[in-house]
């Protein structure tokens, strides 16, 4: 835990001096040391911030700020946090050769179908979406996932749960490398945005067919579409691992902020082990 820690702090404080920020010389506390603190938290405390805090400073000696102060903090630094994940998501592109990358999406309920109408933190049936794979409906958010053929996240988009996969990938800005081709299930068929891609992106949307597809694939095509998008299950499994029973945020943005951390935490956690 000690060598993640040191490598994630670096890692922030790297990036920070290339691109020329600087902490306000009144902050007892880097923005780097709030990001490690907000990763570690995801990473080993189930999103517990009061946790990562007391061990940052029991065994780091990390002169720690009041809660709520530290919380307005890392709000403050989302931006920084999601420019973090796209400088390592470049690398990690960059050193993916194959060009093959996976995509799906996993559901992220805020609480129980029962206790909808009382929900405080999300309102509106936007929220309100079905888990195929479950076989259940569930009220919170939809996160998309694009990962590496190993499974390693490169990149997000977390959307209200009522939006289906294939209208989430429109609304997805993809930053994909020419000629990657992407292996999703059936839930992203649409021909016309296959052609698109293919058209102005020069990226390859392989998507599962159905069996009364107009397009249908030829045996082996359709066993390589099987066999590669069953890996970012096992991703899923990995970053809902590090999900409490319940995760708690008093408004959407912290919600979403915890998601990110989880997201992010996960993959820095595939690259340093």
């Amino acid at each position: 835990m000690t060598e993640q820690t040191i490598t994630i702090y670096c890692f922030i404080d790297d990036f920070f001096h290339a691109i020329g920020r600087k902490d306000d010389i009144h902050c007892k506390l880097s923005d780097a040391e709030v990001l490690t603190t907000a990763l570690l938290s995801a990473r080993f405390f189930y999103g517990n911030l009061h946790s990562a805090c007391s061990y940052m400073q029991n065994h780091h000696g990390v002169r720690m700020i009041d809660k709520s102060g530290f919380v307005r903090r890392l709000h403050r630094l989302q931006p920084q946090l999601l420019a973090l994940f796209s400088a390592l998501a470049r690398s990690l592109k960059q050193l993916n050769t194959s060009c093959s990358y996976l995509i799906d999406s996993f559901p992220v309920a805020v609480c129980d179908n029962i206790r909808i109408a009382r929900s405080h933190l999300l309102q509106g049936e936007a929220y309100r979406g079905k888990s195929v794979s479950k076989r259940r409906y569930f009220y919170g958010f939809r996160v998309q996932v694009i990962t590496t053929q190993e499974g390693v996240p490169v990149d997000f988009f977390i959307q209200a749960g009522s939006f289906v996969d294939v209208t989430a990938l429109q609304a997805m800005p993809l930053d994909l490398p020419e000629g990657s081709r992407i292996y999703a299930d059936a839930g992203y068929t649409c021909y016309e945005v296959e052609d698109l891609l293919n058209e102005c992106e020069q990226v390859e949307l392989l998507a599962c067919r159905k069996s009364n597809s107009k397009r249908p694939d030829e045996p082996h095509i359709a066993f390589l579409k099987n066999h590669y998008r069953k890996r970012i299950e096992t991703t899923f499994s990995g970053i809902t691992n590090f999900f409490p029973k319940k995760i708690h945020a008093v408004t959407p943005q912290g919600f979403i902020l915890k998601l990110i951390l989880f997201i992010f935490a996960y993959t820095l956690n595939q690259i340093i082990e």
